[in-house]
C-alpha cells in the first residue's frame, strides 16, 4: 500500500482498546532491516520452507527470496506479469499466487490474481496465468480514496480455494470472500463472513487451524489477531486473540505476515513521519512469547 499516508495522533492510548488486548511490542524482536530492493515489501509467505516477498504497487515484477534470520536477499525471481498493486501472497505447494487487487480508490475493475508455476523450485514463466474476479457487492466504482470498503490485501490458499480478505477503511472491519483458483473467466468472488477488526488488515497467514490477520489504524496502532478455524475455512465464530505490536512511528508500516512452526515473521515497509523515518525491517516472534 504505497501512497497512504496515516494520520498521527500523539496519544494513541486515547480513544482505549474495544476488546481485550495484550501487549506483544514487536521492535525488540526486529532481527534485520530488510535490503532498499525490496523498502515497499508487501506480503510474506513460505514456500517449501523457503520465505518470500515482493514490492508493492509500480515496482518491478519479482519474487524475493529472503534469509530468515539475516533478511538478506537469496535469490531473485522475475515473475511475466504487472505489477499494478501486487499486495498478497500464498500458495499452494505447486504455484505461487501474487493478489494484484490493491484498490485504495474502489475504483478498479481488474483486479487480479496471477498464478505463477513454481513446481521443485522452478519457475515456469511461460505459464503464468490470470485470475480475474469482482466483488458482487461493489456496485459504484466512484474514487473514495482510503475511504471505500473493496481494497484487499491479505490472501491465503487453503481447501483448494483463494482466500481474500478485504481491507475495508470506511467500516475498519474486513470480508473473507473466496475464489476458485480453477476458474479461467471473471468471476464473482464470494462473501461466507466478516469480522469488526477495529483495523484495516494488511496480510494474513494460516497455520495449524489458525488463521493471522495483521494490519494498523490511521492512529499508526499496529494489531495482530489469531482466530481459531472452528469449521473447515470459516474463521469468525469466535473471539480471536488480539493483540497490539506498537506504533508505526517504531516498526514501520506493517505489511507482512508468515508463520510457520517456530513462529511469526512479520514485515514493515520504510516508513516516513514527521520525527523521523523507520527502515524497512523484519521482526520474528518465537511462538513461545503468543498467549494460548
Amino acid at each position: 500500500m504505497k501512497k497512504f499516508v496515516l494520520i498521527f495522533a500523539i496519544f494513541i492510548f486515547q480513544s482505549g482498546f474495544s476488546q481485550q488486548t495484550d501487549f506483544l511490542k514487536i521492535r525488540k524482536y526486529r532481527i534485520a532491516f530488510l535490503d532498499d530492493q525490496i523498502r515497499e515489501t508487501s506480503g510474506l509467505n513460505f514456500f517449501n520452507g523457503k520465505l518470500y516477498t515482493f514490492n508493492d504497487s509500480g515496482n518491478t515484477p519479482e519474487l524475493f527470496e529472503i534469509d530468515k534470520t539475516s533478511g538478506k536477499i537469496l535469490n531473485v525471481l522475475k515473475i511475466n506479469a504487472k505489477n499494478n498493486d501486487w499486495e498478497a501472497l500464498t500458495n499452494d505447494g505447486k504455484n505461487f499466487y501474487i493478489g494484484d487487487f490493491g484498490n485504495n480508490t474502489g475504483t478498479r475493475k481488474d483486479l487480479t490474481i496471477y498464478k505463477v508455476p513454481f513446481p521443485n523450485d522452478s519457475l515456469k514463466n511461460h505459464q503464468v496465468a490470470a485470475i480475474s474476479f469482482y466483488y458482487p457487492e461493489q456496485t459504484e466504482f466512484v474514487s473514495k480514496n482510503t475511504r471505500n470498503n473493496f481494497d484487499a490485501e491479505a490472501m491465503i490458499y487453503l481447501n483448494g480455494k483463494l482466500h481474500i480478505f478485504t481491507k475495508e477503511w470506511a467500516a475498519k472491519a474486513t470480508s473473507h470472500y473466496i475464489i476458485d483458483p480453477e476458474v479461467s473467466e471473471n468471476q464473482k468472488a464470494e462473501k461466507i463472513e466478516a469480522y469488526n477488526t477495529n483495523f484495516v488488515v494488511t496480510d494474513a497467514s494460516y497455520f495449524d487451524q489458525k488463521l493471522y490477520l495483521i494490519g494498523y489504524t490511521k492512529k499508526t496502532e499496529v494489531f495482530l489477531d489469531i482466530f481459531k478455524e472452528t469449521e473447515p475455512g470459516i474463521f469468525f465464530q469466535e473471539t480471536p486473540k488480539h493483540y497490539y505490536l506498537g506504533s508505526a512511528m517504531s516498526i514501520g508500516q506493517i505489511e507482512g505476515i508468515a508463520v510457520d512452526e517456530k513462529g511469526l515473521y512479520i514485515s514493515g515497509e520504510k516508513f516516513k513521519h514527521p520525527l523521523g523515518v523507520v527502515k524497512q525491517s523484519l521482526y520474528f516472534i518465537p511462538k513461545e512469547q503468543l498467549k494460548d
